[in-house]
């Protein structure tokens, strides 16, 4: 697999936004190519911090997020490949309202959707769709997907030099990650919002955003603040019904981003995190 770990930038970082994956159900990678991935791209990004400039401010933000929110839910035994994937999280320093994840439990959030969230509910609600997307290992089944079984395999046995370099060429296209397939985001919402029922916190949390968004006139492909974020995560409204749906069945009261009270943490969030952040 190290001939194309270099090249596989351009499915992760450099795809165009308006590529739609399948759900073909195939991965050509292990768990243990997903780790390796994941090692390799985040490398890449730490090397590259015009474009992702990685948090240097109060390193208690990073520390209160990792050990009260992350690592909490982490603990849920709904989270199957903690003992293989190497969860960690970083922050990168830039006024944009997103997070993603890498293969192998690399997970980021920018600065930006710190700054507009309101509640360790809906950063937890976040960060556990996040974790969805490296437990079902959507981005290497995206890739298995888009080059083919048997590119990837020729690839791999290094019999097709040429779709190596077409491959590495587009590494020049531009930063961005392939949008999610409709299935895959939903799928980490209901991931999210089950991990989120063995933890403090309300497992309705991971439609917060996307209601505040609604609320503010930022739900359009025509917004530029969010333009990054709604090509890599479709359909927020439909995901906040959804996410109503699941509070309904499992008996659980419909709140939304204003409410307060048991499972919310607003005063917390601010204290910790949103207040010690800079604001730009």
């Amino acid at each position: 697999m190290k001939l194309i770990r270099k090249s596989i930038l351009i499915f992760l970082i450099a795809g165009p936004f308006f590529f739609n994956s399948c759900d073909s159900g195939i991965n050509l990678f292990s768990k243990s190519d997903d780790v390796q991935l994941g090692k390799d791209l985040d490398a890449e990004i730490r090397n590259n911090p015009k474009e992702y400039p990685i948090f240097k401010g109060d390193p208690s933000v990073k520390r209160y997020i990792n050990e009260r929110i992350f690592q909490h839910i982490l603990a849920s035994s709904k989270i199957e490949s903690k003992g293989t994937y190497n969860y960690q999280l970083e922050i990168i320093d830039q006024d944009v309202l997103n997070a993603f994840a890498l293969p192998g439990g690399y997970i980021y959030v920018y600065t930006g959707l710190l700054n507009y969230l309101d509640s360790e509910a809906a950063l937890a609600g976040v960060l556990g769709h996040e974790i969805a997307h490296a437990e079902e290992r959507h981005a290497t089944e995206r890739m298995t997907s888009y080059y083919g079984v048997s590119i990837l395999l020729s690839l791999v046995l290094g019999e097709n030099p040429s779709q190596i370099a077409e491959i590495g060429a587009n590494l020049f296209v531009g930063l961005g990650f392939l949008a999610n397939s409709r299935s895959d985001e939903n799928q980490s919402d209901e991931r999210s919002f089950e991990y989120m029922k063995d933890t403090r916190y309300y497992p309705g949390g991971v439609k917060f955003f996307f209601e505040r968004m609604r609320d503010d006139g930022l739900v359009s492909s025509k917004s530029d603040k969010v333009a990054t974020f709604l090509s890599t995560h479709p359909d927020p409204i439909d995901r906040i019904a959804n996410t109503n749906n699941r509070l309904q069945s499992a008996g659980l009261p419909v709140k939304d981003y204003k409410s307060e009270g048991e499972g919310i943490y607003k005063s917390e969030y601010l204290s910790n995190i949103k207040n010690k952040l800079p604001k730009k």
